[in-house]
């Protein structure tokens, strides 16, 4: 079992950046690949961007690359997400997931953290 608690949402103006940051309550995380996805009101809960443990290998959605960025620090047993250059549309409650391989896919995903907010104001 692994439980994650996500934190750093917020409102932020367009253009503004935000760090979220996800925290497993394991250290056999570390088998895991995390991912970020985010739901909008109304819409479906898209993928964001994931990353291995170790952080050799990293995927991003089309429309967050060049602007998100996700690492990991093995020593706080912590990934973020860097967010920059943010807009109206990034607007949604943004999750982090444990799942098995760093793919786009939720159903890989058994533990979810409980979500955090963020708002993007044009």
């Amino acid at each position: 079992q692994v439980q994650l608690v996500e934190s750093g949402g917020g409102l932020v103006q367009a253009g503004g950046s935000l760090r979220l940051s996800c925290t497993a309550s394991t250290r056999t995380v570390s088998t895991y690949a995390i991912g970020w996805f985010r739901q909008a009101p109304g819409k479906e809960r898209e993928f964001v961007a994931t990353i291995n443990w170790s952080g050799s290998r990293t995927y991003y959605a089309n429309s967050v690359t060049g602007r998100f960025t996700i690492s990991v620090d093995s020593a706080k047993n912590t990934v973020y997400l860097q967010m920059r250059s943010l807009k109206p549309e990034d607007t949604a409650t943004y999750y982090c997931a444990a799942g098995w391989s760093t793919t786009d896919s939720k159903s890989h995903y058994p533990y979810w953290g409980q979500g955090t907010q963020v708002t993007v104001s044009s």
